[in-house]
């Protein structure tokens, strides 16, 4: 028998979710919702998640529309939100929001790009 992941508890939860602004607890997922300057870059939004969740082996469910995406973790085999959902947040935070450094040899995109969305 395979022993489950431990999950957290609500108020677990929302003290963690203290070091990922932007994160919040609603209906037992983690969410967030980054905002993107259009659909080929919302594309290449959804592409880089998918990329980590599958090197990770945990996978978010994502809701996808042309300025938007909206990441949801948990996990479905624990029954709830466990260390992995954790870290594959941080995954993704640290990747869909990284910009190059001010003065470095990578100027970035003058476009808006990936953006840190409302929490809601």
């Amino acid at each position: 028998m395979n022993k489950k992941d431990p999950t957290y508890t609500e108020e677990q939860i929302q003290e963690k979710l203290k070091a990922f602004p932007g994160w919040w607890y609603e209906d037992g997922w983690i969410r967030r919702n980054y905002k993107t300057d259009g659909w080929p870059t919302t594309l290449m939004l959804v592409t880089a998640i998918g990329y980590f969740a599958e090197a990770a082996y945990h996978h978010p469910d994502l809701a996808v529309t042309w300025g938007r995406v909206i990441v949801k973790l948990k996990n479905h085999a624990a029954g709830g939100v466990t260390d992995k959902d954790f870290e594959l947040a941080r995954k993704i935070e640290e990747v869909v929001l990284w910009r190059p450094a001010a003065g470095g040899a990578l100027e970035g995109t003058p476009n808006k790009f990936v953006r840190s969305g409302d929490p809601r």
